[in-house]
């Protein structure tokens, strides 16, 4: 379970040039802005990741004038989005440890790294209606048997770049669209959006392409080729009408990024993703790099890599890693991945 809230230490304090009233402190893999002389170094903090929804109190109102919403689906509160102030890049909030005195009295409890405060503090994940995105008509839940598309960032996890060492590993670009998640169990075909399980109907753009394109059957043949019968096949869907649609996309395409064979319970390799799409005819998403060892073996090397436009010219949402071979983290209690996004597309709507 993600942790949008939580008790964590500062690493490093460091100074903006030109700037009296504020600094930069380092918070996992992340750096915040924060108040001058609010912090020092091994400190103990509250941080907020961003992309979290906090209630509207008197203790989060300072953020109103750049950070309140409103809508349907979330209520009210302030998002935490990335942010530039004098030249650098904020992503996040750390707040002193006294603000958890505001929620519950300490009463001799002794915050420790690492303690998940979202719920003491009323943290919600900021979510996207699906249905206002033209997802289709929700039918039932995501499927139990698949896991949810949901690649972690590697500043949140900044212990993931040790275990890349002597990992062969691939990059791929990370396409801006939406989540689809296609799938076969015992003869069933089904289409999912990134949460739910879609309706085949003309209001799902995504079983729109299903029919246009024959993808059951070309899912079938991949299948068959790679030698699974239960399969996952997930991939970013783009176009118009999506994200903007940065790719520039004059009609909409599924780029695959994660097969899944359903049976063993196993995320596939790039040679058997590769063989798959080759087969079922099928978009891969685009490979940046396959190398031996992983050379960017820091949060700043892995951000600058990330960095980069798609053939459209528009900033790309930035890069996701992956062993060749499917490698289990200690980390993730999962299979071995992470994503890194690009600032400069971060920055773009702020």
């Amino acid at each position: 379970m993600r942790k949008l809230a939580s008790v964590q230490t500062i690493h490093n304090v460091e100074a903006i040039e030109g700037a009296d009233k504020i600094e930069v402190v380092s918070v996992l893999g992340w750096k915040c802005v924060a108040k001058k002389g609010e912090f020092k170094r091994l400190d103990l903090c509250v941080y907020f990741e961003i992309d979290s929804f906090l209630p509207v109190v008197e203790a989060f109102e300072f953020l109103r004038k750049g950070s309140f919403r409103k809508n349907d689906l979330n209520g009210e509160g302030f998002l935490l989005k990335t942010r530039n102030f004098r030249g650098q890049i904020s992503q996040g909030l750390a707040l002193p440890i006294s603000i958890l005195d505001k929620f519950r009295p300490l009463d001799g409890v002794s915050w420790k790294n690492g303690d998940d405060v979202t719920n003491l503090l009323g943290v919600k994940k900021w979510e996207i209606a699906e249905i206002a995105t033209g997802s289709g008509k929700i039918i039932g839940p995501f499927p139990y048997q698949i896991p949810k598309t949901d690649e972690i960032r590697v500043q949140a996890e900044p212990g993931l770049i040790d275990e890349f060492k002597n990992v062969p590993y691939y990059i791929s670009t990370k396409m801006d669209g939406t989540s689809v998640t296609m799938y076969i169990i015992d003869g069933k075909f089904g289409v999912c959006s990134r949460n739910y399980e879609i309706g085949d109907d003309e209001t799902s753009p995504a079983w729109r392409f299903v029919h246009r394109y024959d993808i059951r059957q070309r899912i079938e043949e991949g299948a068959k080729e790679i030698g699974i019968n239960n399969i996952a096949v997930q991939g970013e869907f783009c176009g118009e009408g999506i994200q903007n649609n940065p790719l520039k996309l004059s009609s909409p395409e599924w780029y695959i990024f994660t097969l899944y064979d359903i049976d063993k319970g196993k995320r596939l390799g790039l040679e058997q993703m590769k063989n798959f799409c080759v087969s079922a005819g099928i978009n891969m998403v685009p490979v940046e790099e396959v190398k031996l060892h992983l050379p960017y073996n820091t949060i700043d090397k892995l951000i600058e890599r990330a960095k980069g436009k798609y053939p459209s010219g528009n900033q790309k949402e930035g890069i996701v890693i992956r062993p060749v071979d499917t490698t289990y983290s200690k980390i993730l209690n999962g299979p071995l991945s992470m994503k890194v996004l690009n600032n400069d597309y971060l920055l773009k709507d702020n």
